[in-house]
């Protein structure tokens, strides 16, 4: 602000406020579901496919697993195996609920306090076996399972949905999930 004058900042400031809510929110058009539980979903989630990005890039064994914080927030530990260094990869963040917790909609963090959202998209409300998950735009994806593999019919369901919603689905990655890792 120069010489007390405010009107150049209130763009700034809202320009901000937008930018990050944009960051935690959905990608247009795309909804998150509705008669969320969290205790349903705490637990371990296999990461069956993804969009390609670098914080992942070369990973196989993926894994979220999600459990309690003590100030009501959501733990996420990410691992992964990587195959060219042949070691295990670790990511500890925390995520917070957007609005209600009863909506999939969470911001999650792994660094600072840059948050990104946690956009549950589909999910098998009658056993928290699968879930589909969005960041703010369309070039996050991830389908999780409960098991390291997802019946292939649930799986083309699901990747016929994301394609309708308008994702690269011809760019999925599949996930190895291996004994051996």
């Amino acid at each position: 602000m120069i010489n007390g004058d405010r009107s150049k900042s209130i763009p700034l400031t809202t320009f901000l406020t937008v930018f990050l809510a944009a960051c935690t929110g959905a990608p247009e058009g795309v909804e998150t579901v509705s008669g969320f539980e969290l205790n349903r979903y705490l637990g371990t989630w296999y990461e069956i496919a993804r969009l390609d990005h670098s914080f992942e890039r070369g990973l196989s064994n993926v894994t979220a697993t999600y459990s309690r914080r003590d100030d009501g927030g959501v733990k996420v530990i990410n691992r992964g195996y990587n195959d060219e260094d042949r070691e295990w990869d670790e990511a500890e963040g925390k995520a917070y609920f957007v609005g209600n917790e009863d909506v999939g909609q969470l911001k999650v963090s792994f660094f600072g306090p840059f948050y990104g959202g946690y956009n549950i998209i589909e999910l098998d409300k009658d056993g928290y076996q699968y879930s589909m998950v969005a960041g703010p735009d369309r070039s996050y994806l991830w389908i999780l399972s409960r098991t390291p593999q997802m019946n292939p019919d649930v799986l083309q369901k699901l990747i016929a949905m994301a394609g309708e919603l308008g994702f690269a689905v011809d760019e999925l990655i599949m996930v190895e999930h291996r004994d051996d890792s």
